[in-house]
């Protein structure tokens, strides 16, 4: 099978011809149809992110695909179920071989694309704005990089849960995207200062941040009492940090929200919280926006794309 494969954090990845695999105890072969890219990609090629395989591992966190082969034990899927996996590597390939418990099956009204494109970004905004910052409908969330794979689906998100959504991109064309997504209010990073829109807005009582950095700053000096801060990842590449007595004179929370880890300590939070996002996807409250779809040949172009902040919402490769 084809794989794309990190062999040098000082290298490129290389599409390679490799042997397929096969599953163990409790495993399952997916016949892979899509993976989605996500920006841990990129940190995951530099050896920067928190769980980088060792040397050498296939890309790609999140797939779509097919039970092709049964290990020993699996009960809960047959030959032929669509699925979704979330396995943290190995998704730019042909095949993966990946633990049945972290498979969930596919509604029918689900394709193999928009799959590809849910877990990682829909399960990292539903768990921040519901598990973790408890968003209250009549709220105003501000969402900082509002355009890009997991910005979007918070603004999307947000209004589902009915809050008052201020969407902050760079750029009108990134704006257009949070827009057509519900968002309410629009702060263009670029040309306006963001704590004196979100001022004249009344303030945020909820700040989803996959940025960091300078408007993670500006952000925090917008925020209301009791408001809730949320670290989302640092896109940047500035990681901000925090002064204890800030915090206090308004009464500001900041959590943390890493989804894969709640799958060492919490895995029911994710599970519960997919179920809910699927029911939403069923019943059309939600809808993965995908800017672009390559072929495995193009998987470096897609990172590419996400490295250079020009797609909006999720890139998906197909093989």
């Amino acid at each position: 099978m084809r794989a794309f494969t990190v062999t040098s954090h000082e290298a490129s990845p290389e599409l390679v011809e490799t042997d397929r695999p096969e599953p163990g105890e409790n495993q399952i072969l997916v016949k892979i149809e899509a993976c989605g890219l996500n920006f841990a990609d990129l940190l995951m090629i530099k050896g920067t992110y928190q769980e980088t395989p060792q040397l050498p591992f296939v890309l790609g966190m999140e797939v779509a695909g097919t039970v092709e082969k049964l290990g020993a034990g699996v009960e809960n899927f047959v030959i032929g179920d669509r699925i979704a996996v979330f396995g943290g590597q190995g998704g730019l390939a042909e095949y993966g071989v990946y633990d049945a418990s972290r498979a969930v099956k596919l509604p029918d009204q689900m394709d193999f694309v928009n799959a590809a494109a849910f877990q990682v970004a829909y399960g990292t905004s539903h768990l921040a704005l519901d598990h973790r910052a408890h968003l209250k409908p009549g709220e105003t969330l501000l969402v900082l990089g509002a355009a890009g794979g997991v910005g979007l689906t918070a603004v999307e998100i947000g209004k589902v849960m009915g809050a008052t959504v201020v969407a902050c991109a760079r750029g009108e064309e990134k704006l257009a995207a949070a827009k057509a997504m519900g968002a309410d209010h629009l702060i263009d990073a670029s040309s306006q200062d963001i704590r004196a829109e979100m001022k004249a807005l009344g303030g945020a009582d909820v700040v989803y941040d996959p940025v960091g950095g300078d408007q993670f700053i500006a952000a925090f000096r917008a925020c209301n009492p009791e408001a809730r801060v949320l670290p989302i990842g640092f896109a940047s590449g500035d990681v901000p940090q925090i002064k204890a007595n800030h915090l206090l004179v308004k009464n500001i929370t900041v959590m943390g929200l890493y989804w894969g880890g709640y799958l060492a300590f919490n895995p029911k939070a994710l599970t519960d919280s997919l179920a809910t996002l699927m029911d939403w996807f069923c019943e059309g409250k939600i809808k993965p926006h995908v800017s672009h779809v390559l072929p495995l040949e193009q998987a470096a172009e897609g990172l590419d794309l996400l490295a250079k902040r020009k797609s909006t919402g999720k890139v998906v490769i197909t093989m």
